[in-house]
């Protein structure tokens, strides 16, 4: 199995739309057996959950993430645990034990300026998470 975060720092990234790199751990048996950082290369929203997929990630954890995206991860067949902040191995930790905190209704629109999505403010209406 393959978990991806997220990341920013050692934390969750609150942002799919906009991550830079994604923390991709292999789990066997349930236990972590390896991780890496992975850069997206400056792919947003749809080619992200490509990018997931043609890595072989079965679970994302993140913050925000708007229904597009949410749609796109669940065409390639990847479990979505969003409304997640903190450090992002914690995070893992947790899921695996099946203690994860996580919103099922996590949801992230840019139609209007000033909102909050996933624990951050964003000031701008042209970077849409569902792909606005």
């Amino acid at each position: 199995m393959k978990i991806a975060v997220t990341y920013e720092d050692g934390m969750i990234f609150q942002h799919f739309g906009h991550s830079e790199q994604f923390k991709i751990y292999d789990v066997d048996n349930g236990q972590i057996t390896d991780s890496q950082i992975v850069d997206t290369n400056g792919q947003g929203h749809g080619a992200l959950s490509g990018l997931l997929s043609n890595t072989g990630v079965n679970v994302l954890i993140c913050g925000g993430i708007g229904a597009g995206a949410q749609n796109a991860l669940a065409d390639a067949g990847i479990k979505l645990y969003g409304g997640v902040s903190g450090l992002a191995d914690d995070a893992v930790k947790a899921y695996l034990s099946g203690t994860l905190e996580f919103d099922s209704n996590v949801h992230c629109e840019h139609h209007e300026t000033g909102h909050s999505c996933g624990g951050h403010s964003c000031g701008e209406d042209k970077h849409g998470c569902t792909g606005n």
